[in-house]
């Protein structure tokens, strides 16, 4: 015997058709079609919904999963329910709103009189970063076949599992009451202490609680810095060619930025010019990926209390190491606490994930606290409290290592590839890091480079927008490796080296 379906069947399959594409489990696909339903207004306030019955039947869903779902809705007020009539639209589903705008006469304005000009913001903003070159990525950049550039996770190499764990044990009842309150300047204890205990000390940094502070990334604390200590004359060494986003960053505080050679050791330290600051990449400078030689460091602490200057250390990649013996940071070899260390706890897992920190002297510490508090008050607990766990569960040192195998296959890739196909390209093996930064024959434009390398599925990273003062032409550019798989790179070279020959028919 067949159940007839009530005649409005169709009807209730069409705008309660679920997303496929989601990934939520079918529950909470449902949950959400019908609070879409609702929130769009395709239901109004006291309309009926179909019985469990009727939408099961509908959707071809089980009794209990449409039951379960209509008693959520109810108990959190988008539903409710009356005995023997049904289920309906609760009256207060809809959020409140001021709905269409009423005219209100002005008394102050007569009839017909303009509303008056809008403000000139292009004259009102006094700090602009929008004529500052910058690393930037085409808007649909995931859709090409090889994206040697920077700004995602390695999906394969994420560790989901290992940081779901870790969300779920910080959402634990238990564990509500270590994040859930306001922390005004203060960052969560536990991330405090495995940041002091587990990676510091790797680095050869010793550190107290009161001299560490969590930030929303490395950027936020290149941006903290400069705006507790620059002002428009405070004279600051920048590595040239160097991190362009931190000098963007240095440049709203300050217009005297003062460009430091490199070379194959690292930041050129002789002769350097009264300064009040120094900001360095040691351990894969930033874009060479050379590393500032035990000699040049030593000289540079020296220099710094010679010459009365300050150091500001970005230690990024410095657990991507695969090859020598890793170098003290600055830091580690500091006496007289003239360093200021950045690092970053989110660069190797996932950019996005925006967690790095600031170790300083403790009076320095306090002061951008502060400042910090004025900005973003802290960052995210939550986060802050789950990385805690994933760094004293050991899974950040499984993953580092992790990432370095696959890191070193896919530099040795590249670096072979870019020796077979294109041996003109010069690009000397860092010891670590996920960049290769390569050097054209002279004559070759790496920014043009990378307009044509577009056009056959390529992205690079032109070497332009690293340099304060770019040569021009620009013979630069950087592959980074971090997001592409082992088995794309030759393919992606072989690309590259055909966008290069393009070029050279065209002259």
């Amino acid at each position: 015997m067949t159940t007839k379906l009530p005649s409005t069947t169709p009807l209730w399959a069409q705008l309660f058709a679920l997303d496929d594409h989601t990934g939520l489990p079918l529950q909470s696909r449902l949950r959400l079609k019908v609070v879409q339903v609702i929130l769009d207004g395709r239901l109004a306030a006291g309309a009926a919904l179909p019985s469990s019955r009727d939408l099961a039947q509908a959707l071809g869903l089980s009794r209990n999963t449409v039951t379960a779902v209509y008693q959520q809705l109810v108990d959190e007020g988008y539903l409710e329910s009356r005995p023997r009539s049904g289920v309906f639209v609760h009256a207060g589903a809809l959020p409140s709103s001021i709905g269409e705008a009423r005219i209100v006469i002005d008394p102050f304005r007569a009839d017909g009189a303009s509303a008056g000009a809008p403000p000139q913001w292009t004259e009102r903003v006094l700090r602009s970063l929008r004529e500052q070159p910058t690393l930037s990525k085409p808007a649909q950049w995931r859709k090409f076949a090889y994206p040697f550039v920077y700004g995602t996770h390695d999906a394969q190499l994420f560790p989901t599992e290992d940081f779901r764990e870790c969300c779920v044990r910080s959402l634990a009842r238990s564990q509500l009451p270590n994040w859930t309150p306001d922390f005004e300047t203060d960052d969560m204890p536990d991330l405090i202490e495995q940041i002091r205990i587990r990676l510091l000390p790797k680095r050869g940094v010793f550190a107290r609680p009161e001299e560490i502070l969590v930030t929303v990334g490395a950027q936020h604390a290149l941006y903290l810095v400069a705006e507790a200590l620059f002002d428009r004359g405070t004279r600051v060494g920048f590595e040239e060619p160097g991190y362009p986003h931190a000098r963007n960053a240095f440049s709203l505080r300050t217009s005297q930025l003062v460009g430091i050679p490199v070379d194959d050791e690292g930041l050129v330290v002789d002769a350097l010019p009264a300064l009040d600051y120094v900001f360095v990449t040691p351990s894969h400078q930033s874009p060479t990926t050379r590393t500032l030689s035990l000699e040049r460091r030593q000289w540079l602490l020296r220099k710094a209390a010679l010459q009365d200057f300050v150091v500001i250390e970005d230690d990024y990649e410095a657990e991507n190491l695969y090859a020598g013996e890793p170098t003290p940071a600055l830091k580690s070899l500091d006496r007289t606490g003239r360093v200021i260390y950045i690092g970053s706890l989110s660069k190797s897992l996932a950019p996005a994930m925006r967690l790095g920190y600031i170790v300083a002297s403790k009076e320095l510490i306090g002061e951008l606290r502060l400042l910090r508090h004025a900005m973003v008050r802290h960052p995210s607990a939550f986060l802050q409290h789950a990385y805690a766990l994933f760094l004293s569960l050991g899974h950040h040192d499984s993953h580092a290592r992790r990432v370095n195998q696959v890191l070193r296959q896919r530099m040795d890739a590249a670096m072979a590839a870019l020796a077979r196909h294109i041996p003109e390209f010069e690009a000397t093996v860092p010891n670590g890091g996920a960049s290769v930064w390569v050097k054209m024959p002279e004559g070759l434009d790496g920014a043009a480079l990378s307009l044509r390398a577009r056009e056959h599925g390529v992205l690079i990273e032109p070497g332009d927008v690293f340099f304060a003062q770019p040569p021009r032409p620009c013979p630069y550019f950087r592959l980074r490796l971090s997001s592409i798989d082992l088995e794309k790179i030759e393919p992606g070279i072989l690309a590259l080296r055909d966008a290069v020959r393009a070029m050279a028919r065209e002259g």
